[in-house]
């Protein structure tokens, strides 16, 4: 009798090679667990799943975790190390009905050979609590392991009544030194299979490692285009690149370029005046500012262009040196899409002259540059546990809110808990300036650092 099984598209076993064409990230999947890189509190010697593959009491699982980081292949690598038979399954594409089909031939298999099924689920969090609730009887009769791979909080998006016969078990991002290392790894791989020598910068591998914040496959992928863009992707009898190919840190910052949106460069003039208020408001001379805001009006101008660009002015070249500026700005768009001209235009000159005459200080544009710069440059890392919170059991069991100081209990009004990453612990991201009241704001900052230290001190 066919069964679903049969019209499953069959998987690569954890142990076989992938075949010419296949994408690098899926070449260097990890085989066994010796191969595995970076989850050492998951594969590591004595830990919890490599002892239970070793004494073939491999439990239903829920792989938790950000993309990029083992899920698909741990699953794939207990099916092969404990003869379970391996089929995948989409909770994107799958309902009820297919859930329904596939347990009652994972019945009918072990009933007639023995042999159990390893059913993993991808995106387990998709199915809603109906297709839950038809793996329960299987799992509990132990006709499946069920192995589902989720990067969504289980607390939330499973059912209890599952999540309570599932060992969840928690996959962290990749360190940069895991991703070099499977980087390298792949560089080694592909020398081998090509005749064209391939080498790379450590600067460039150390770059991937950065962008791919924690994502295997990311890295895996953008290394792939950095071959690619140097050449060592020749197929058969194409001429190789004389002395080998390189990649750099250029040819990684090549391949990651973000598409940006232009201007267009017709209306020179346009801009010509626009940066003419804009600099002139930054150097507080009232008069040109007024000079070019009226010319810019009188040629044509889209009067509400002006009043987004003051808008911004007044957080960029402002900020909280008069944070009145914001409000003021705003007003002033409000009065003159409620008059229009030439009314309203008035409301643009009295923000015009307000936003000259202002104290100013970027220290809000620069810190919001600086933080930025190091979200792109670092790994995305995790949210310190202290400050998540913890509404359901297994996220206290994980750590979640343990040590947090609730602030207003204290007599300072500060926990002195650190609320960066651990990586970023020190960082001074708003450095304020000592014009207008960002002055001010200065001091409380000073204030409220000496607080915190005060309290950690106890």
């Amino acid at each position: 009798m066919a069964t679903l099984f049969d019209d499953q598209t069959p998987e690569r076993p954890a142990d076989e090679p992938a075949g010419p064409g296949t994408p690098m990230a899926e070449r260097m999947r990890p085989r066994s667990l010796d191969e595995v890189v970076g989850q050492e509190k998951v594969v590591g010697a004595g830990a919890f799943l490599r002892r239970a593959i070793d004494e073939g009491r491999v439990p239903s699982l829920i792989f938790w975790g950000p993309p990029g980081t083992g899920k698909t292949t741990l699953a794939r690598i207990i099916a092969a190390a404990t003869d379970l038979h391996f089929v995948p399954f989409s909770a994107v594409t799958s309902g009820i009905k297919e859930v329904k089909a596939v347990m009652a031939d994972a019945a009918r298999l072990r009933a007639s050979s023995g042999r159990r099924t390893l059913l993993f689920v991808d995106e387990i969090h998709r199915f809603n609590r109906a297709q839950q609730d038809a793996f329960l009887p299987y799992v509990e009769k132990g006709d499946i392991v069920l192995v589902g791979a989720t990067t969504e909080n289980p607390s939330f998006e499973l059912n209890g009544a599952l999540l309570s016969r599932c060992r969840v078990v928690v996959l962290e991002p990749l360190g940069t030194d895991a991703l070099e290392a499977i980087l390298r790894r792949a560089l080694e791989a592909s020398s081998s299979e090509r005749a064209v020598p391939v080498e790379a910068d450590p600067e460039a591998l150390a770059e991937i490692a950065q962008l791919a914040s924690g994502d295997a496959r990311r890295a895996l992928n953008l290394l792939e285009l950095a071959l690619a863009d140097v050449g060592a992707d020749a197929g058969p009898g194409a001429e190789a690149p004389s002395g080998g190919c390189r990649i750099t840190l250029e040819t990684v910052r090549r391949v990651e370029q973000k598409k940006t949106l232009l201007y267009d460069k017709a209306g020179e003039e346009h801009f010509n005046l626009i940066s003419a208020l804009h600099k002139s408001l930054r150097e507080s001379d009232a008069d040109a500012a007024l000079y070019w805001l009226e010319r810019m009006l009188l040629s044509g101008e889209d009067p509400l262009y002006i009043a987004r660009r003051m808008v911004r002015f007044a957080s960029e070249d402002v900020g909280l040196a008069d944070p009145r500026a914001l409000p003021q700005t705003l007003a002033a768009w409000d009065a003159y899409h409620r008059l229009g001209s030439p009314e309203g235009e008035l409301a643009l000159a009295q923000a015009c002259v307000y936003l000259a005459l202002a104290p100013k200080s970027n220290a809000l544009y620069a810190s919001s540059k600086r933080t930025r710069r190091v979200i792109q440059e670092r790994p995305a890392d995790p949210v310190p546990k202290v400050i998540r919170n913890a509404p359901t059991r297994l996220m206290k069991d994980e750590g979640y809110g343990e040590g947090y100081v609730y602030a207003h209990d204290t007599e300072e009004g500060v926990g002195g808990i650190d609320c960066l990453p651990e990586g970023l612990r020190g960082e001074r991201f708003f450095q304020p300036t000592d014009r207008g009241f960002e002055g001010r704001l200065r001091e409380r900052l000073e204030e409220i650092r000496r607080l915190k230290e005060k309290v950690r001190r106890r």
